[in-house]
This record gives C-alpha cells, sequence and structure tokens, in this order.
C-alpha cells in the first residue's frame, strides 16, 4: 500500500482531472504511458504552437520589456509589460507555469499593477476545460500576489485569434476541482477505473482498456451513461457478463409492433458474451444499384474533412 505525503498540483494533473480521474492518477504516480499517437501529436502540437507564438508576441514588443522567467517573488516591484515562462509555487499543493503574463501599469498613484495571464493553445475551437485551465493559472497567480485575478486570455488556432476569459467567475469551479483532486491523490488506492470518451485521446487508453477488459467492466459499453452504469450497482451487476443474464426477449403489443424497439445494453452484453450478432425486430435490407460506401477522415477542430 503506498501513501503519497507529498502532492503538488499542477496544469498537467488538473487538466487530467478535468478529462478523468484514473488519468489524473496515473500521471501523479508516475505510471508510464502505454502510448497513443494522437496524444502525442496533440502534445507535439501545443508545445511547437507555444514556442511559435512566444516568438511572435516578443517580436512584437521591445526587448527591455520582456521579461524571460522572472522570479514570483519580483511581481509586484516588476517594471516588464510581458512576462514569459513564469514558475508560480504559491505553497506546498500549488504550482503553474504561465505561458506569459500581461503587466498593465497602474492608472492612478498608489494602485497595483494588474496581470493578466496568458495560455496557448493550438486549436481553433475552444471548450469549458482550456478556459478552467486559464482560470487554474489565474488562480495560482492570485495567490502569489494577494488580490485577485479577474482577466485572462486564449491565444489559439492558426491565426492566433485571442479570446478574453473572465477567470474570476470560474474561481469557484477551480476550488471545487483543486479539492477533488486533493481528496482523492490523498488516498492509498486509486479511483474507480472508467473507461470514457476521452480515452481515444489519452496516453494510457491501451493499459486501462486491458485492465476493464480483466474486470469485464460496465464501462466497455460505450453506451452507458454513468447514471444507468450506478443504478445495475446497486442491483449487484458489475460486470458485462452478469448483465448479459439480465436479457429477456419479450413479445412487443401490437400497439408498440411500428414503433421503433428500444436499446438494450444487455442485449449488447449477451453478444459480447456469446461472440454473435443479435438483430431486434425483423429487418428488411432493399439494396438497389451499386452501394458506394465512404470512409472520411478529418479534423472537427477545423471543421476539415
Amino acid at each position: 500500500m503506498r501513501y503519497f505525503l507529498f502532492m503538488k498540483i499542477t496544469p498537467s494533473l488538473f487538466h487530467a482531472h478535468l478529462k478523468c480521474p484514473t488519468k489524473c492518477w496515473l500521471r501523479f504516480t508516475g505510471e508510464p504511458a502505454t502510448g497513443n499517437s494522437y496524444a502525442e501529436w496533440v502534445q507535439r502540437q501545443n508545445e511547437t504552437y507555444q514556442t511559435t507564438a512566444i516568438e511572435c508576441l516578443r517580436s512584437e514588443v521591445p526587448q527591455d520589456e520582456c521579461a524571460v522567467a522572472p522570479a514570483q517573488e519580483n511581481l509586484k516591484t516588476s517594471k516588464w509589460r510581458l512576462g514569459f515562462e513564469v514558475l508560480l509555487t504559491p505553497s506546498e499543493n500549488l504550482e503553474t507555469r504561465l505561458h506569459a503574463v500581461e503587466r498593465v501599469a497602474a492608472e492612478g498613484r498608489g494602485k497595483p499593477a494588474q496581470f493578466i495571464p496568458i495560455r496557448y493553445v493550438f486549436t481553433n475551437k475552444l471548450g469549458k476545460d482550456e478556459k478552467l485551465l486559464l482560470a487554474f493559472d489565474a488562480f495560482v497567480l492570485s495567490e502569489i500576489l494577494g488580490r485577485e485575478i479577474s482577466l485572462g486570455k486564449i491565444i489559439h488556432g492558426g491565426n492566433h485569434a485571442t479570446l478574453k476569459v473572465k477567470t474570476l467567475a470560474l474561481t469557484s469551479e477551480v476550488r471545487k476541482h483543486i479539492e477533488k483532486i486533493t481528496a482523492f491523490l490523498s488516498s492509498p488506492s486509486p479511483p474507480d477505473l472508467i473507461l470514457n470518451r476521452h480515452c481515444a485521446e489519452c496516453e494510457f487508453q491501451a493499459g486501462c482498456r486491458q485492465k476493464a477488459i480483466e474486470k469485464d467492466d460496465l464501462s466497455l459499453l460505450a453506451t452507458m451513461s454513468e447514471k444507468e452504469r450506478k443504478k445495475l450497482h446497486n442491483k449487484g451487476i458489475f460486470t458485462v457478463t452478469q448483465l448479459s443474464y439480465t436479457f429477456r426477449p419479450r413479445r412487443r403489443p401490437k400497439r408498440m409492433r411500428d414503433k421503433r424497439e428500444k436499446y438494450h445494453h444487455s442485449l449488447k452484453a449477451l453478444a459480447i458474451r456469446k461472440k454473435k450478432i443479435h438483430i431486434v425486430g425483423s429487418p428488411e435490407l432493399k439494396i438497389e444499384g451499386t452501394p458506394v460506401y465512404l470512409d472520411v477522415e478529418g479534423l472537427p477542430d477545423r471543421d476539415f474533412y
């Protein structure tokens, strides 16, 4: 049994927790990645984009107004306009490295300068997770400065578009995530393994799927919701095999025969156990002419196919 007495919540762990608690746990414990080409590609894209975008931003500002890796102790007294790669560690369990931070001089005497954290994301479309990750940066920065950070920026996409985010509105949600991460990382046992949509782009996909197969876990049924899983757990059903024995074909009433049969997770489980294809109802296939099948790949983030 392992106990982790030293814990530091970083952007990597915070972002992983937004996607999957198990992924956060595996990163925290230093579990080696099992390999995922897409996850590796995303990481390379983000690193390349960040380097390019920083150089682009630095070229627009006089060099004497820029600072690289400035010390957090000197933030309040700093005179630079843009800081890059700013490491912040306000406490033993929090740490972030700001991609960049903009310092806006105070408008009046005696007022403190404003600091605007900046994060770079290579994708054209942004989701809630990217905004929360920026809000995490702002939260850590506020802990260092001792005052609230109300605004942040995300520079993203091929055109280096800028999205302003009201980070103060996300602070309470960031706190809740930090509390959850602290709670389950303090536990000696990992969280329950549950496969989800993020698995396809996770570096631990192969390992987690193998464990789920060994456990015959219900999360192998991708269409089953968390609510449905919990309902089955309350009935004492924890595996796909157990679920497969619950399917009972029933004669449909005449009034329901014209309506589509509902989806049965238990029938899918039965098909997996027997390694057979089961068809509900009596399908009619009318294929005329020459069928043509198209396999289309694309990048939904860029609306490109």
